[in-house]
């Protein structure tokens, strides 16, 4: 979704008349996609993570993947071997986030929550 936010920049003065001038910042919101597995694990997920990944979501939302690299108590980071590709963000000590970004399309696709179990 992309949504024009005005900024004020002055005016300017045109034969007689005063007219606002803005600038237009373009605020880029991510998509986020969850796989059917990943839906299915939301599920049983226990209150504390469920509410991190909510957290999750919204920061993901509106900053993309680079404002989760911010926040340190995600742990935020790239998977190698088999799931190489893949990210992972920490919700809790026992449960994980495993999701790919497309930047191309501005989406970040949730490929599986699961309880800190990365085999494929």
């Amino acid at each position: 979704m992309l949504a024009a936010l005005p900024e004020a920049a002055g005016a300017v003065e045109s034969r007689g008349l005063r007219i606002p001038q803005r600038q237009y910042t373009l605020a880029i919101m991510w998509t986020i996609l969850e796989q059917r597995g990943a839906a299915n694990a939301l599920d049983k997920l226990p209150r504390p993570a469920a509410e991190k990944y909510t957290l999750w979501c919204a920061i993901v939302r509106q900053s993309g993947p680079h404002g989760l690299r911010a926040i340190k108590s995600f742990h935020d980071e790239k998977l190698a071997g088999k799931l190489a590709g893949l990210r992972s963000s920490r919700l809790s000590l026992q449960w994980r986030v495993l999701y790919r970004v497309r930047a191309d399309v501005v989406t970040v696709e949730v490929e599986r929550v699961t309880p800190h179990d990365y085999r494929p």
